[in-house]
């Protein structure tokens, strides 16, 4: 299994190892042991999956309180898979990240807690599964404008399938950044 850290404190992209014969493949899509001695320490307590068609984005979401992290899996097609840095006191504030995933690398995206998350369909469908590391609050749930102006992320697409949601988001200049997350360690690491 091969991590590599980007640009946004926290953010990974992992890629593990595939065994491939003339059957199909196989590969581990996650061990508490080998992501926590690779420096992702995380208590998943729920696996969602969603289908999107072609040009849906979805996003950007996150879990107000108590965070959320994400560990982002494309099981079938291929999806552009996009972080906002969402924490005041990061040196990476309001910047963007964005990787390719698809069913035939088996890449992952660990999204640790304090990052807003969206992606946009490229193939004809998309499967994903993500594991997320609090449940489910609608009380708790946020969501940036995905073509927010001061983002200026690049999508690659211009006329996305949205829902209403997604539509009439808050722009990130409007957004209230909630206060637990400051002087909070990144997933991975250790308090100071």
């Amino acid at each position: 299994m091969q991590i590599i850290d980007l640009k946004l404190k926290g953010l990974k992209l992992i890629a593990p190892q595939v065994w491939n014969d003339a059957r199909g493949f196989f590969f581990e899509m996650y061990h508490s042991d080998r992501y926590a001695n690779r420096g992702i320490f995380s208590s998943f307590v729920q696996d969602n999956c969603s289908f999107s068609n072609k040009g849906t984005v979805r996003g950007l979401h996150f879990q107000s309180e108590p965070g959320q992290a994400k560990l982002v899996s494309c099981l079938h097609g291929t999806i552009w898979d996009v972080a906002v840095d969402i924490r005041p006191e990061s040196p990476t504030f309001g910047q963007w990240e964005a990787v390719t995933l698809d069913a035939l690398h088996c890449h992952q995206l660990f999204i640790p807690v304090g990052l807003a998350h969206g992606f946009c369909v490229l193939s004809e469908g998309a499967i994903l599964q993500y594991k997320v590391s609090s449940h489910y609050n609608p009380k708790t749930e946020q969501s940036i404008r995905w073509n927010d102006p001061d983002l200026a992320i690049s999508w690659p697409i211009t006329n996305p399938l949205l829902c209403e949601r997604d539509k009439n988001s808050v722009l990130f200049k409007d957004l209230s950044f909630p206060n637990f997350w400051l002087d909070r360690p990144v997933l991975g690491e250790t308090a100071a």
